[in-house]
């Protein structure tokens, strides 16, 4: 039987590659050069889904995604967290006096701080981490080391040298989990997340309009961003992130008075919440609700 694919940015063994094989065991990952690649392979056949990264809790959100998804024509059906620990690698049989420079991507970079100054590394930017990797077991010198996934080390037979070099240890990454077809949860049912997307009017009060059915609905939004498009400072479009499902009663009433304040607005996906978000507001899983009313159209 013919494995089933998710395409992934990045190098085999970045962060995104061991999203994709944590999320879906015994899928078969797809790297691709760029998220548009990605989103392509779905377009194409070549991938059933597309793990996207879209936000970190230390670098914050992954621009290109607030271009591509809403124009991609896939639908987000579902979320992923993976939790980013870097490791420190070098070639087998090296220890880590051997070690004089370190590479890794710039965004790693900055958060291995402590490692560097406790052993004196000189940093070496380089284009990913699973790519840095790539390096080190090219080059075979012991002075060279990369700051990667465990996953990374392993794809490349390279050896650990120490384990969560990264400063903090709260660093994780989130995904959206894109699909050609759109695979909704059933009303009524628990812990689900929607995403949408929309335009304001550039005159006073238009945000606080659109988002005031939220408030007084009692929905919990989890994420609000907002970008320039077109090159105009005269229109801003926002990515919006809410707990419920549109035809919940409570949401969709939310949606409306959104749909009506608002311009261009779209339900870009709903879908299940990750386990992981319940773990990290320490909140039991919802009971089913009883019915739902007020539906409303994506």
């Amino acid at each position: 039987m013919t494995k089933k694919v998710i395409a992934f940015q990045g190098r085999p063994g970045a962060y995104s590659d061991l999203a994709c094989r944590t999320a879906k065991p015994g899928w078969q990952t797809l790297p691709c050069k760029t998220f548009a690649e990605a989103i392509e392979a779905v377009h194409k056949g070549d991938a059933e889904l597309a793990m996207l990264a879209c936000e970190n809790s230390l670098a914050g959100r992954v621009p290109d995604i607030h271009s591509l998804l809403p124009n991609s024509g896939l639908y987000i059906v579902g979320e992923h967290f993976q939790r980013v620990e870097h490791c420190l690698l070098g070639v087998p049989g090296t220890r880590i006096e051997d070690v004089k420079r370190v590479h890794t991507h710039p965004v790693a970079m900055g958060q291995i701080s402590t490692l560097l100054k406790t052993h004196n590394f000189t940093p070496v930017v380089e284009f990913d981490t699973a790519g840095a990797a790539e390096l080190v077991a090219l080059w075979k010198k012991p002075e060279e080391a990369a700051v990667a996934s465990e996953l990374a080390g392993q794809l490349n037979g390279l050896q650990i040298l120490q384990r969560n070099v990264e400063d903090a240890k709260h660093n994780t990454t989130r995904f959206y989990i894109a699909s050609r077809s759109e695979q909704r949860p059933s009303p009524g049912t628990p812990d689900n997340m929607t995403t949408v997307i929309f335009s304001v009017k550039n005159i006073p009060g238009a945000l606080y309009k659109v988002l005031g059915g939220f408030a007084t609905s009692g929905v919990n939004m989890t994420r609000l961003e907002s970008y320039m498009t077109g090159g105009s400072f005269a229109a801003t479009r926002f990515l919006l992130d809410v707990e419920g499902h549109p035809e919940d009663a409570t949401l969709g009433k939310a949606l409306a008075e959104l749909d009506f304040f608002s311009e261009n607005a779209k339900i870009l996906g709903v879908y299940k919440q990750s386990p992981f978000r319940r773990q990290m507001s320490g909140r039991p899983p919802e009971e089913p609700s009883s019915g739902c009313a007020d539906a409303i159209a994506g």
